[in-house]
C-alpha cells in the first residue's frame, strides 16, 4: 500500500495541470468583456476535485489521463457555472476570499459569463467523447439539471417552514452529490468501461458525494475556522436547515425545541448565540448521528469499488475518500 504522501503528490501534481489549462483556456476568445469575467471565475482556484475525480476514474476505467482532461475541465466549467448562480441567487459578496462576479462586475455580466462558460464546457467535453458521445453528453446532461432541482430545492427551503430530513438528503443529493456523481460516470464512461466499471464509479461519486455534504454541514459548527476556510456557525446564523438542524428538531425536547424552532422562525440567530447551539446540537444528539450517517454513506461508497481488483488505480479513491472526510475540525 503507498503511503498517502504519494497520492498527494499526484493529486498535486494534477491539480497544476488542470489550473495551468484552465488559465489560458479562454484568452483568446473575444469579446473581452465577456471573457475577462469568466477567466476571473476560473482563476478562483478551488480544490479542483471534480476534474479530479474525472481523471481517476478514467483511469481506473483502463484509459490514461490525457484521455479526459479536456472532460475534467469540462466538469469543472460546469461546476463555475453553478457557483456564479449560486452566488447571485444567494447575494453573495464573496467566493473564495475574492469579490464574487456579479459584485467584481455587475449581475448581467455575471449571468452571461455563467451561461457561456456552460456552452464551453460542452464544447470540451465533446473533444474527449470520441466514440461515444451521445452517452457522455446525456450523463453530463442529466448531472446539469439534476444540479437545478438541487438548487431549486435548496432556494424553496429557505422559505419553507417544515423540512424533512428526508428531504433534505434529497436536496444534498441533487445540488452535491450529482455532479460527483457525473465525474465518476463521465471518467468511466470515456474509457469505454462496461455497464458494472461505470455504475461502481457513479455509485462511489454519489455516495461520497452525501457524506461530503454532511460533513460540510458537521464542520460548520464542530470546525476549525481558519482550516475549513469559513466562519464558524455560519448556517445557524443563516438559518440554512442542515443535516444537524433537523436532526436536532426531529430530537428536541423542552427548550431546546424551542430553541431550534427559532431558528426556523427567525431565519437564523446572532453570531453572539453560536456556542450555545452547538451545545444543543451535543445534547439532541445531532452531531453524533452525522457522524454517523458520514460513515454510512463512505462506507457505501468504498464498497461500490469491491468488484475493482486490488491496485494503485483502486487504492487513491480510498485515499481521496479519507481525505475528504477527515477534513479539519
Amino acid at each position: 500500500m503507498n503511503p498517502p504522501e504519494y497520492f498527494n503528490k499526484i493529486y498535486n501534481r494534477e491539480c497544476r495541470i488542470i489550473d495551468e489549462k484552465l488559465s489560458g483556456l479562454l484568452a483568446a476568445r473575444e469579446p473581452s468583456s465577456l471573457y475577462g469575467p469568466a477567466s476571473y471565475i476560473l482563476d478562483l482556484s478551488g480544490k479542483r476535485l471534480r476534474p479530479f475525480l474525472v481523471l481517476l476514474a478514467a483511469k481506473a476505467a483502463g484509459a490514461k489521463y490525457k484521455e479526459a482532461y479536456n472532460a475534467a475541465l469540462a466538469v469543472e466549467m460546469l461546476h463555475s457555472f453553478t457557483l456564479v448562480h449560486d452566488d447571485i441567487m444567494d447575494n453573495a459578496d464573496l467566493r473564495r476570499g475574492e469579490l464574487t462576479l456579479h459584485k467584481k462586475y455587475d449581475l448581467s455580466t455575471a449571468i452571461l459569463s455563467g451561461d457561456v462558460l456552460l456552452a464551453i464546457a460542452y464544447e470540451y467535453l465533446l473533444k474527449d467523447a470520441k466514440k461515444n458521445a451521445k452517452e457522455v453528453i446525456a450523463e453530463f446532461t442529466r448531472g446539469l439539471i439534476e444540479v437545478c432541482e438541487g438548487q431549486g430545492l435548496d432556494k424553496e427551503f429557505e422559505t419553507r417552514k417544515k423540512v424533512s430530513l428526508q428531504e433534505y438528503l434529497l436536496m444534498i443529493t441533487k445540488k452535491t452529490a450529482v455532479l460527483v456523481e457525473t465525474c465518476c460516470a463521465i471518467g468511466a464512461l470515456l474509457a469505454g468501461a462496461d455497464k458494472k466499471t461505470v455504475t461502481g464509479l457513479r455509485n462511489f461519486g454519489l455516495n461520497i458525494g452525501i457524506a461530503f455534504q454532511i460533513q460540510d454541514d458537521l464542520l460548520d459548527i464542530t470546525g476549525n475556522e481558519k482550516e475549513f476556510g469559513k466562519k464558524i456557525g455560519g448556517d445557524l446564523i443563516e438559518g440554512k436547515k442542515t443535516f444537524l438542524l433537523l436532526t436536532a428538531l426531529r430530537n428536541a425536547r423542552g427548550q431546546n425545541l424551542a430553541s431550534i424552532k427559532r431558528v426556523i422562525n427567525e431565519r437564523g440567530i446572532p453570531e453572539t448565540e453560536v456556542l450555545l447551539y452547538k451545545q444543543i446540537f451535543e445534547d439532541t444528539g445531532a452531531i453524533e448521528e452525522a457522524k454517523q450517517t458520514i460513515k454510512i454513506f463512505s462506507d457505501k461508497a468504498l464498497k461500490s469499488l469491491r468488484a475493482f481488483p486490488d491496485s494503485q488505480d483502486k487504492e487513491i479513491f480510498f485515499w481521496l475518500s479519507d481525505l475528504l472526510i477527515k477534513r479539519a475540525y
